[in-house]
């Protein structure tokens, strides 16, 4: 398994889109980030810091994967049950694919029933909705007032 067989397998799974965040992390959302969506998993760009890859597992599993050796609690988000894959070769690829298919239908479980609602439209309604709520979204930013040096 790699960066972009991750990739391609996380952007197969429903809903989903992706951004890079952080400056050298490619971040998976189940749904646009802009209408609600949350992030289920996230790799990174480049060869630095820690890890390969980042996934949700919900709090049941945690523990579980722990326990494989070269899977740690993932910095800054252990407390909402994330792990951190050290290196390619602690799963198998079907296991990374099963590990990541679980995160992304515990993230879309989660999310507030209108935003389950949107992502269940036809595609045509739901990227008329999206684009509209980003331009409301940068609206919103650009009003806001800039502070003072």
């Amino acid at each position: 398994m790699d960066n972009e067989r991750v990739r391609e397998f996380c952007l197969g799974l429903p809903h989903v889109t992706e951004a890079v965040g952080w400056g050298h992390h490619l971040v998976f959302w189940v749904g646009d980030k802009d209408v609600g969506g949350k992030m289920f998993a996230l790799i990174h760009l480049d060869d630095a810091g820690t890890g390969v890859l980042w996934f949700h597992c919900g709090a049941e599993r945690f523990q579980e994967l722990l326990e494989f050796d070269g899977i740690i609690p993932a910095p800054y988000m252990a407390r909402a049950h994330w792990v951190t894959v050290e290196r390619w070769d602690v799963l198998r690829a079907r296991q990374i694919e099963d590990e990541l298919r679980a995160a992304h239908e515990l993230v879309f479980a989660k999310l507030p029933k209108r935003i389950q609602a949107t992502l269940a439209l036809p595609e045509k309604e739901r990227s008329k909705l999206v684009q509209e709520r980003k331009k409301v979204v940068a609206r919103k930013a650009k009003s806001r007032p800039t502070e003072k040096k």
